[in-house]
């Protein structure tokens, strides 16, 4: 699927990375209408929110020259051996 927003994507410019500025400024825009969807308990809107972040940071990172799959890869790494417990929704780590 990654493939397939990154050709729908180049032809369109988006993949420059001189945009990054403003594809970060339309990631806070569509985690904003995930926080009304989830505030409205909107499922459908949620899903779509979801889907919009989504695309929007495979964007940014291939702008910033980075693959997602590997900052997702980094991020795990980072959190895979984290002990700690979850309080009220919010993981706290030892």
């Amino acid at each position: 699927m990654k493939e397939r927003i990154l050709e729908w994507a180049e032809p369109k410019g988006l993949l420059n990375p001189e945009f990054a500025p403003k594809q970060f400024m339309k990631l806070v825009e569509e985690v904003g209408e995930l926080s009304n969807a989830m505030l409205k308990d909107n499922k459908a809107e949620q899903i779509d929110a979801l889907g919009d972040c989504v695309v929007v940071l495979i964007i940014l990172a291939e702008q910033l020259g980075f693959d997602l799959d590997t900052c997702l890869e980094s991020a795990y790494n980072e959190i895979k051996n984290r002990k700690g417990k979850t309080i009220n929704g919010s993981f706290i780590k030892e």
